[in-house]
């Protein structure tokens, strides 16, 4: 494992779908809608929806990842993408489990 991806801080993170944040289905991934912002966010690949969609049932996002089958070479990746899903409210840092 590389040093950016040891010492990426969201990795070490435990994360969630946000309890107002609806995903939709499409063929380009998904719509996620934030009942309370009324945001309406796209995660353009299946991968992200998968992972958004287990981070409640793992300790952390690297732990999703992993779970997922995401190649550790594309993490740096998923975790730029997942700091914008928490900076828009899609998904909320929990605590660690």
């Amino acid at each position: 494992m590389s040093t950016d991806l040891i010492t990426h801080p969201l990795l070490g993170a435990a994360l969630a779908l946000h309890p107002q944040v609806a995903l939709r289905p499409e063929p380009f991934g998904a719509l996620a809608y934030h009942y309370g912002n009324r945001r309406l966010v796209f995660l353009q690949h299946q991968d992200m929806v998968n992972v958004a969609r287990a981070l409640a049932d793992h300790a952390t996002l690297a732990h999703a990842l992993t779970a997922c089958g995401v190649d550790e070479r594309r993490w740096p990746s998923f975790a730029k993408a997942f700091q914008s899903l928490l900076e828009s409210e899609v998904v909320v840092e929990r605590s660690a489990s």
